[in-house]
C-alpha cells in the first residue's frame, strides 16, 4: 500500500508540474550560441529574452511571471539531445522553442514529441518538419519552398535572369531542400539550370567549382548559392576575387553580419529571401501614408519590438532571427493566455486554434493540418556591403513539400 500510495503522489506531482500550477509559466528554449549556428540563434535567443522582459514588465500572465530556460546547444547535436532531456525531465517544461536549423531541431524535437511537449521552431525553414515529427512540432517561420518560391520568381521575372548555376551544400538538409524548391520553381518558369556542384559544408576552399564556373561554355545570368551562414560570407568572397560578377542569391542563411564581414568589399550584387528587415520600418520615407486596419496593428507590433529592443540592447537587431525568437516567445504567452486546461493536451489544443496572431516577422494562423504559417518573404539586395529592402512578396506558385 506504501508503495502503491508514493507512485500515486509522484504521478500527482509530475501532472500538477506539467500543468504548469507554480507561481510562473515555463517556455524552453535551445538555441546554439557557439559554433556553425550562433551568428544566426544567438540574435533568436536575445529576442526570445526580450519578449520574455516585456511580458513580465507588463503584468506577466494571469497574474504570473513567464520564465524562459534558455539552453545553449553548441551546433553539437550530441548536446542538444542532453539539453533536451532536461528541459524536459528537470524543469518540465510543456513547451520548447528554438533553433534556426532542420538538423538541429531534427536532434531535439522527436524527443520532445516522445514526451507530449510541443516544439515550436522559431527559424528552421524546413516544410517537412511536420511529416518528420508528427503532431507536436509547428514552424512560427515561413517554408523553404516559400522563400525559394519567391527567389526564383524575382530573379526569372523581374530581373530577367534566365539561366543559373548552382552551388549546393550537400551536408545541410536546410541547403538541399533549399536549392530543390529554387530549382522546381525556377524550371517551371522557363529558366535554365546550366549546371549543380555540391561541396562539403566548413570547406574554405571552392576553387574547383569556381573553374567550372569560368570554363562553362555558356556562362550563368546569376549564381544561387545554397550555403550555410558560417560558409556564405567566404564563398561569395571566393566568387567575386576570381572575377565573377553575376548577381548571386540565396536563402535566409544570408541574414547575418557576418556575411558582409566575412566578403568584406565584394559583397555586392547579392540577393537574398528572409522573415523581416528592420529598416524598412526605421526609414523615414516608409510611411507615404497613414497605415490603417490589420496594417496598423501589424506596424504597431513592429515598431514596438524595434524601440524595445534598440532601448534594451541600446542597437537595432541585427538580423531578422531577433525577431523571430521574439515572436516565437509571443505565440507561446498567447497560448498561455488562451488555454482553459494548461495540460499538454489544453495547450496543444489551443495552438492548434491560433488564427491571425499578429507576429513581428508576420501572421501566424493555424489548424489541425497545417502547421506551417503562410507568411509573405522579406527580399533583400546587398549592394557595396550595404543591405536595401526591396519588398515583400509571396510566391503565384509554391512547390509541395
Amino acid at each position: 500500500m506504501k508503495a502503491m500510495h508514493l507512485f500515486v503522489v509522484c504521478i500527482i506531482v509530475m501532472f500538477l508540474g506539467r500543468e504548469q500550477r507554480s507561481n510562473e509559466y515555463t517556455i524552453g528554449a535551445i538555441y546554439n550560441l557557439e559554433g556553425s549556428q550562433a551568428s544566426l540563434d544567438s540574435p533568436s535567443a536575445k529576442g526570445a529574452e526580450l519578449a520574455v522582459q516585456i511580458i513580465n514588465a507588463q503584468g506577466g500572465i494571469r497574474g504570473k511571471k513567464l520564465k524562459l530556460i534558455l539552453e545553449d546547444g553548441k551546433s553539437d547535436p550530441a548536446v542538444i539531445k542532453k539539453v533536451t532531456e532536461k528541459l524536459i525531465k528537470d524543469d518540465n517544461v510543456p513547451v520548447i522553442i528554438g533553433f534556426s536549423d532542420t538538423d538541429m531541431v531534427l536532434a531535439s524535437a522527436p524527443i520532445a514529441a516522445e514526451h507530449e511537449v510541443i516544439f515550436i521552431t522559431s527559424g528552421a525553414t524546413s516544410p517537412k518538419l511536420p511529416e518528420q515529427v508528427p503532431t507536436y512540432l509547428y514552424l512560427s517561420c515561413f517554408g523553404d519552398n516559400v522563400q525559394a518560391a519567391v527567389v526564383a520568381e524575382y530573379a526569372f521575372s523581374r530581373l530577367g535572369l534566365h539561366s543559373c548555376f548552382m552551388l549546393t551544400d550537400e551536408n545541410m538538409d536546410f541547403t538541399r531542400l533549399l536549392s530543390k524548391y529554387f530549382i522546381k520553381r525556377y524550371s517551371e518558369l522557363g529558366g535554365e539550370i546550366i549546371k549543380e556542384s555540391f561541396f562539403q559544408g566548413g570547406t574554405n576552399n571552392v576553387q574547383d567549382i569556381i573553374n567550372e564556373i569560368i570554363v562553362l561554355d555558356q556562362q550563368p545570368a546569376m549564381l544561387f548559392v545554397s550555403a550555410g551562414p558560417n560558409d556564405v560570407g567566404n564563398i561569395i568572397k571566393q566568387i567575386r576575387m576570381a572575377g565573377i560578377t553575376q548577381p548571386i542569391c540565396g536563402g535566409d542563411s544570408y541574414d547575418t553580419p557576418l556575411l558582409i564581414k566575412t566578403a568584406g568589399e565584394y559583397a555586392d550584387n547579392i540577393y537574398f529571401a528572409t522573415h523581416f528587415m528592420v529598416k524598412e520600418y526605421t526609414d523615414d520615407v516608409y510611411f507615404t501614408s497613414p497605415p490603417a486596419g490589420e496594417q496598423e496593428d501589424s506596424d504597431k507590433t513592429i515598431m514596438e519590438f524595434i524601440t524595445a529592443y534598440k532601448n534594451t540592447y541600446g542597437t537595432l537587431p541585427s538580423s531578422s532571427f531577433a525577431a523571430l525568437g521574439y515572436d516565437a516567445v509571443m505565440l507561446v504567452a498567447e497560448i498561455y493566455k488562451r488555454a482553459i486546461r494548461l495540460n499538454p493536451d489544453g495547450l496543444f489544443s489551443t495552438l492548434s486554434h491560433i488564427r491571425d496572431f499578429p507576429g513581428v516577422t508576420g501572421t501566424i494562423s493555424y489548424n489541425e493540418d497545417q502547421k506551417i504559417p503562410q507568411k509573405g518573404v522579406t527580399l533583400i539586395k546587398i549592394s557595396n556591403r550595404e543591405q536595401i529592402f526591396l519588398e515583400s512578396l509571396v510566391p503565384s506558385k509554391i512547390p509541395a513539400p
